[in-house]
């Protein structure tokens, strides 16, 4: 059976460079980082380089990076510090947030009764920036501003700087859930003026359990996990050495091939939406995914013309001819409930219907999306 990967905003394979990374520091790099013995200084020297790299890219400074287990830790440490430590009384956010801040946004207001606003967005999930200013001066309530730079579902683009620099007008604090973005585009935090970003690094072709949170500087969070004083006391655990050698590894492979992979991305992108349109009637492409300035070029997420009976087999049988991809985003596809991102965008017709969202990466082909097209194209025509 043919097999098709079209799931890399859910996970991305590993590049062959980080896997070597990996097994070497495995073999060789056991020591605990901790340890002050010649093992542990070796670890913990390859911890610090990693750290270094990762600033690197961002522009930051080493001690601006904490290592976390992913983008949900980062996020939850963001969120629950500010309002436990830092005297948060206010969250303005969206509604097409990550659960990851979804879900810890809703927990924190009920169990520190502070207050929520979620900023308006148009059809195609784009914030609209003169209500969130609207939000920002209708209180003088301590205030954290939670937006996402990537939607993982329809792959919106927020304008980073902009939120950051009307935030900060404001005196109030801003977050980033940059989990779909850091890898695929270029980030500058020196001219950004964000206080807080996540990322994870299976997200561009590291390894799965390892992930980092920028903090800037004075910041003040405290760590929600107990226990040792690693992460400058923002993060207690013994390091994953070997995870975060390979993430820094694959984030350097990342922006090293930036501009090449970022070209050959767009047009399979480009030529997968040309071909629906030309072979599937009533095709729609959700979210901004038809605009390239507004929408990444890694995702696409497709409404297809298919009655609400057909649609419940549709990921069955994609998934029986070998192909890969998700119905909504992969965190939520073994629930029975709809994606709350389309629903928050889509029309109540458009809703009945089944949207895919189609992920991709340099690993693909043109000749894997006309397969997937001719399996789309016979599934809907029988």
């Amino acid at each position: 059976m043919k097999k098709v990967y079209f799931d890399s905003a859910a996970t991305t394979q590993l590049r062959s460079e980080v896997i070597r990374c990996i097994s070497e520091v495995l073999k060789t790099e056991y020591g605990n980082p901790s340890s002050t013995h010649s093992y542990g200084r070796s670890s913990k020297s390859l911890l610090e380089n990693a750290r270094k790299e990762i600033a690197g890219h961002l522009k930051v400074a080493a001690s601006e990076i904490i290592f976390t287990s992913g983008g949900t830790e980062a996020d939850n440490l963001v969120l629950q510090s500010c309002v436990r430590d830092l005297g948060v009384k206010r969250i303005i956010t969206s509604k097409i947030e990550h659960h990851a801040v979804l879900h810890t946004v809703q927990e924190l207001q009920q169990q520190y009764d502070i207050s929520v606003a979620y900023v308006k967005l148009d059809e195609c999930g784009v914030v609209d920036f003169d209500h969130l200013e609207s939000l920002l001066k209708e209180s003088n309530q301590k205030t954290l501003v939670s937006l996402m730079h990537v939607n993982n579902e329809v792959g919106t683009l927020l304008d980073l700087k902009r939120a950051a620099t009307l935030t900060k007008a404001h005196n109030a604090l801003f977050h980033s859930d940059t989990v779909q973005s850091v890898g695929h585009y270029e980030l500058d935090f020196s001219e950004i003026p964000i206080d807080f970003a996540a990322a994870a690094a299976h997200k561009f072709h590291g390894p799965k359990g390892a992930g980092f949170l920028f903090v800037r500087k004075n910041s003040n969070l405290k760590s929600i996990i107990h226990g040792g004083e690693q992460e400058r006391g923002l993060r207690a655990g013994t390091e994953a050495v070997y995870a975060i050698a390979g993430m820094a590894e694959a984030l350097k492979l990342s922006y090293q091939n930036l501009k090449k992979e970022r070209t050959y991305i767009l047009e399979l992108k480009d030529y997968f939406k040309q071909e629906l349109a030309a072979k599937i009637q009533g095709v729609k492409f959700n979210g901004a995914c038809e605009d390239n300035e507004r929408s990444t070029y890694t995702l696409l997420n497709v409404c297809l013309p298919i009655s609400q009976e057909k649609a419940m087999l549709l990921l069955f049988q994609l998934d029986l001819k070998g192909i890969a991809c998700s119905k909504g985003s992969a965190c939520q596809s073994g629930s029975e409930k709809g994606s709350h991102v389309l629903s928050e965008i889509l029309s109540e017709e458009d809703l009945k219907k089944p949207s895919i969202r189609f992920s991709f990466s340099s690993f693909n082909t043109k000749e894997e999306i006309d397969y997937v097209v001719e399996v789309l194209q016979s599934f809907i025509s029988e």
